[in-house]
């Protein structure tokens, strides 16, 4: 039978140090929060269950826990802070529930991969009661060291508990541990606070475990993956590494990127084969990019959907609720939002189209504005297929340009143009001979007279 698993995720700090008026695993990377990257890293490694740990934000935290993962989350509160064997404690009830084996994770660890957890759950499975996971630190300041003896894992020591010897370890302790779900309760009911923090210790249960003559091992696992985050300058580097990941796989799957340092990805953007991505983009949570697009520089994309071949940029915003059909397009200094373009549809410069529906191969002039909201209420502007707006026009909604319909420029349409209508909606042109020297001349002696005389 396939084995059971049990997260307990533990996300009840209080982020003192990031200084936030929420709670630090709240705090996003990706654009999604801390919390959730957790839960889905478990979820992918097949947990049956998510044990969570709350304390600030309790109810935020568990919907952000909950969101995007199949798997039932179960939640108890830490009201007190005396460490994490502590915290895993709280969860008392849940690990009592049977589970084969028990992962411990942290709130705050986002870069945590399913497959150094599925390593983990793999050791306990060839016989381990106790599993740590460790990483090989560049500089291993701080970190406790883990102590091996004849392949077993003797003790986790803490750095300013070790010998000179025990200091001179690389191998450090990345937090996650992994033991017996038949053994959990007992043995974190064992662990004491004889420290001088007076807090009980999850690393005690290493030396707690082979006194009852437990196999504890450690297996090494990226130091990536065991980034923790305290503080706002912690949350930047851990995003910087999140990025790196993405934009890797992404141009692994056939994205071309020309400065990938440059762009910017979210937890759920969608690129597909052969897209471009010229410098300087921003994907904000919900786009999905079809294959062949072409995103120019400076542009900044969320919650849209952009067909294939299409071209976007430079210096375009697509708002959400765009959806361009395919080899549609959206020029420099665009913006769009809630807005369905055609196929072959062109917004090609200085424009705004909001709350609208374009048809296909329409063609909006530059300048052009759907004036799509009368201080109370939205309304739709409807462009069909194939119209023409000239530029520096104004659409004022609810109105609807027909198919193959043209809009001279510089009008302000406020009322329905039929199918093939030629609209023209602005004052007549008055041209007077010889006028402007005559206002030269005037404005000359209007000057003049107001000129004031030099002291």
């Amino acid at each position: 039978m396939a084995r059971t698993c049990l997260a307990v995720v533990l996300a009840a700090g209080d982020a003192t140090r990031m200084k936030s008026s929420k709670s630090k695993v709240l705090h996003t990377v990706g654009n999604l929060p801390l919390i959730a990257h957790v839960t889905r890293a478990a979820a992918s490694a097949g947990v049956r269950k998510v044990g969570l740990v709350v304390g600030r934000d309790a109810s935020r935290v568990i919907e952000a826990a909950e969101s995007g993962i199949d798997v039932p989350v179960a939640s108890v509160e830490q009201t007190e802070r005396k460490g994490t064997g502590h915290a895993v404690l709280m969860a008392r009830d849940i690990i009592g529930e049977g589970f084969d084996d028990v992962v411990v994770l942290y709130g705050d660890g986002p870069l945590i991969n399913p497959e150094s957890l599925l390593a983990a759950t793999a050791e306990r499975a060839s016989g381990a009661d106790v599993v740590v996971l460790g990483f090989r630190a560049a500089d291993p300041t701080g970190y406790g060291r883990l102590i091996e003896r004849d392949g077993e894992l003797i003790a986790i020591r803490e750095h300013r508990e070790a010998s000179d010897e025990e200091l001179a370890i690389d191998f450090c302790n990345g937090g996650v541990i992994t033991f017996s779900g038949r053994e959990a309760v007992s043995l974190l009911e064992a662990i004491g606070n004889e420290n001088a923090k007076g807090e009980y210790y999850l690393t005690d249960i290493v030396e707690i475990a082979r006194a009852r003559g437990l196999r504890c091992v450690a297996i090494e696992a990226p130091e990536e993956d065991m980034m923790g985050c305290n503080t706002r300058a912690e949350l930047a580097e851990i995003e910087a590494v999140w990025q790196a990941r993405a934009r890797h796989a992404a141009m692994l799957s056939g994205v071309t990127m020309i400065d990938p340092a440059s762009v910017f990805l979210s937890f759920d953007t969608e690129l597909g084969p052969d897209v471009m991505i010229e410098p300087n983009v921003w994907f904000g949570p919900g786009v999905r990019v079809g294959a062949g697009a072409v995103i120019h520089a400076f542009s900044h994309l969320e919650g849209a959907d952009v067909g294939p071949g299409a071209m976007i940029g430079p210096f375009a915003r697509l708002r959400p609720g765009t959806e361009l059909a395919e080899k549609a397009k959206v020029g420099n200094f665009c913006e769009t939002k809630k807005a369905k373009v055609g196929a072959g549809a062109k917004i090609n410069h200085l424009s705004y189209i909001g709350d609208a529906v374009v048809g296909e191969g329409a063609n909006i002039g530059a300048g052009t504005i759907t004036c799509n909201y009368d201080g109370q209420n939205k309304h739709v502007t409807d462009i069909g297929a194939g119209a023409f707006i000239g530029s520096n026009s104004s659409l004022v909604a609810p109105v609807r340009i027909g198919d193959g319909a043209y809009v001279g420029s510089g009008s302000v349409i406020t009322m329905d143009v039929p199918d093939d209508a030629l609209a023209i909606a602005r004052a007549r042109q008055e041209t007077k001979p010889g006028r402007a020297s005559r206002l030269r001349e005037k404005i000359a002696a209007i000057k003049a007279l107001t000129k004031k005389p030099r002291s």
